[in-house]
């Protein structure tokens, strides 16, 4: 039996395997290993509140709880909807999800006290052992929820930062992530019950009388001096670590070849896209915020140009700020690239409001940079899945001609991008016409590598190539140019 008739009848029993798995296979199956872990938050991890703080969360049945304060019904659904996906990328199954209509959260309990004790007999009655609330809380609220459920309480914020901890692959991703986590939590330490009070010092009889007093601190004083002798450490690591992105990102740009930026919000298919368009092979999962680390190919388009296409991280809506200030410098490869591509994820109900979230995290990167954004192109992809009525809205709103609309998966669509990408190169370049002597086969070379060759003839005198190329190599060559084209 040859290999062929093996793969076909392993490819009829469900066992076929690639033979050559790209890198993101690799990631997806070391990713899915470690996925789902069964482990509870029992008594005796509770012992030390500290301890509880400070690990990973280990979330598994979960109840979900939001506050309506506008919108529509549609909208606040879409909202729970997308908080239900982000716990279960993180590991977590949803047993069940609550939502109240109020004016603005309740400052003592987010949720109003009857609404507590409504959510008190759900958690009994689900065997829940974590509630997740859509928003930032305060540590007050966080407590009182504690104290009035009996079950550990997260937030929006401190979910985020959980699925950003499980994805983070590369060494200044997990520091990133860390730092993120650590700022987070300077703001918000605390312990359960009276972990965190305890005090080795103070006045005579304040706290136990002989061999405990003096000046002393409180263990969660000493607790956030640590944090922030770890933040000081993290701060610096990533400093060195920026220097070294500097020097790669100053070679690329160097090079003269185009750097095309792809962003977007989380899940749009930002990994599909660089995939169908450069056969990358990079993670591509169904899941939120399944890249953390940029991952850059170079590719070739269709005219025979050179591009560098760098995937970045999503955002979501409230993306913590934490978050954005660890992950700036990342961002920052937004801003240096040529062109963006903002990719929306067309079956999502609210596309637009997924827009507004992306402009605002990238308005406010500009604003503290002081860097412009650079142009872009709206990629509005799975076409293929997504409701007529939304794409209709979508055309309604949106500048029809910096919109493109494709499905990664189809490849409907990516041909159109790929054009649109190549006029919006060929409108920066400088359109000439060069006479090479044959004894420069040096700068045909480099001519056909970095510019777009629309025609090549020889002559007695050398080489005439009619070219676009970029307007700082145009300069450079200016002694071969013989005509420069409108």
């Amino acid at each position: 039996m040859n290999e062929n008739h093996e793969e076909l009848l392993a490819q009829a029993f469900g066992d076929y395997q690639p033979q050559d798995p790209t890198t993101g296979d690799l990631d997806l199956a070391e990713r899915n290993s470690f996925r789902r872990v069964s482990t509870t938050i029992r008594a005796e991890d509770t012992t030390d509140g500290y301890e509880v703080e400070y690990r990973k969360l280990r979330l598994e049945q979960v109840v979900l709880v939001g506050v309506w304060t506008e919108g529509t019904v549609a909208e606040v659904e879409a909202t729970m909807a997308e908080l239900a996906a982000l716990t279960e990328t993180a590991g977590a199954e949803v047993v069940e999800a609550i939502y109240q209509k109020r004016d603005k959260p309740d400052p003592g309990t987010y949720i109003g006290r009857g609404k507590v004790q409504d959510l008190k007999e759900i958690v009994e009655a689900t065997g829940a052992d974590t509630v997740i609330c859509d928003g930032e809380l305060q540590p007050g609220q966080l407590s009182a929820l504690e104290r009035e459920l009996n079950t550990k309480v997260i937030d929006r914020t401190m979910l985020i930062l959980d699925i950003f901890a499980q994805h983070a692959k590369s060494k200044e991703g997990k520091a990133q992530v860390s730092l993120a986590q650590l700022e987070y939590l300077y703001t918000h330490t605390r312990g359960w019950g009276g972990n965190l009070s305890r005090q080795a010092g103070g006045r005579a009889g304040s706290n136990g009388g002989v061999g405990l007093r003096g000046p002393g601190e409180t263990k969660i004083e000493s607790d956030r001096r640590r944090i922030r002798t770890e933040m000081a450490r993290l701060r610096k690591e990533l400093r060195g670590m920026k220097t070294a992105r500097e020097v790669k990102r100053s070679k690329r740009q160097s090079s003269t070849i185009p750097q095309i930026a792809i962003a977007g919000y989380t899940n749009a298919g930002k990994s599909s896209l660089i995939n169908a368009m450069t056969g990358a092979g990079v993670l591509v999962e169904d899941a939120l915020f399944a890249t953390l680390d940029p991952t850059t190919r170079r590719a070739e388009l269709a005219d025979g140009r050179q591009v560098v296409f760098t995937d970045t991280v999503g955002f979501v809506r409230h993306l913590p700020t934490q978050l954005v200030e660890a992950f700036k410098s990342t961002l920052e490869e937004v801003l240096a690239a040529d062109i963006m591509l903002h990719v929306v994820d067309g079956s999502d109900p609210f596309p637009i409001k997924q827009i507004e979230a992306v402009n605002k995290v990238i308005y406010d990167i500009v604003k503290e940079t002081g860097e412009q954004a650079p142009p872009e192109i709206i990629v509005i992809n799975k076409i293929d899945q997504a409701d007529p009525l939304v794409l209709a809205e979508i055309r309604h709103v949106l500048d029809h001609e910096n919109v493109v609309y494709v499905s990664a998966h189809t490849g409907e669509g990516i041909d159109e991008l790929t054009s649109r990408i190549e006029l919006f190169l060929n409108s920066r370049d400088s359109h000439v016409r060069l006479l090479v002597p044959f004894t420069r086969g040096d700068v045909v070379s480099r001519v056909h590598a970095e510019g777009t060759v629309r025609d090549e003839e020889y002559t007695n005198e050398g080489t005439l190539v009619d070219v676009r190329l970029p307007a700082s190599i145009a300069r450079e060559l200016s002694e071969f140019v013989v005509e420069e084209v409108s």
